[in-house]
């Protein structure tokens, strides 16, 4: 069974094209395998706490000497991991908000990118003394854009700070495998916005199609 950790990240409820998105994203995966489990995660609207110099010093902390107090104060992180750790995929649709990610994502990633849960720390290493934890994970990215070309070798790429940084971080949330589908010219509202909404829309199943291919594949060996 697939276990999907569908992430949104909008401030909108209504009117968001990612939503429409991880909506679609989620019907289709259900049509074709009625199986899968799905682990909602909704921080556009139910925002995770910000990290503070208390929750530092208790992540930093040896687990076994940890005060009550301490805790609570990362029992929120327990559990976004807890969902990470479950999931086999990990389905973030999330638009672009000032050239980067959300704020409520933001939060999410720094509760969830974290020292002996997600990636340790040896300075034995030498200059990478990081390295995740986890692993076999795919990460899928349903994104809007309001302007165009943030892609690869595209006249914005430079100011694409979104899927740039999921991509940095997803390697501490076990992530080994990246698919994106992104939806353009919002703020435009043109005939080039309908042609990019379309061609999204259009390039769902396919995707859907091949990874519950993949995951079956695993299953059976």
């Amino acid at each position: 069974m697939t276990t999907i950790l569908r992430l949104d990240a909008s401030a909108r409820k209504s009117r968001s094209l990612t939503r429409t998105l991880s909506t679609s994203f989620i019907d289709q995966w259900r049509e074709a395998d009625p199986t899968a489990r799905i682990i909602e995660r909704d921080v556009g609207t139910n925002p995770p706490s910000l990290i503070t110099e208390d929750w530092i010093a208790a992540v930093f902390a040896d687990p076994e000497e940890l005060s009550p107090e301490q805790q609570a104060l990362i029992a929120e992180s327990d559990q976004l991991i807890g969902e990470i750790e479950a999931a086999d995929i990990i389905a973030i649709a999330t638009p672009m908000y000032n050239y980067g990610m959300p704020a409520h994502l933001k939060a999410w990633v720094d509760q969830v990118v974290r020292i002996n849960r997600t990636f340790t720390f040896d300075l034995a290493r030498g200059d990478k003394p990081l390295q995740p934890i986890l692993s076999g994970k795919t990460l899928v990215m349903l994104t809007s854009w309001g302007e165009f070309g943030f892609g690869p070798g595209e006249p914005n790429e430079h100011a694409n700070h979104l899927t740039s940084h999921l991509q940095t971080v997803s390697k501490y949330l076990g992530v080994d495998d990246i698919h994106h589908i992104g939806i353009e010219y919002q703020e435009f509202g043109d005939e080039r916005f309908a042609a990019s909404q379309a061609e999204a829309h259009a390039a769902l199943p396919v995707m859907v199609s091949g990874l519950v291919s993949r995951a079956a594949g695993q299953s059976a060996a």
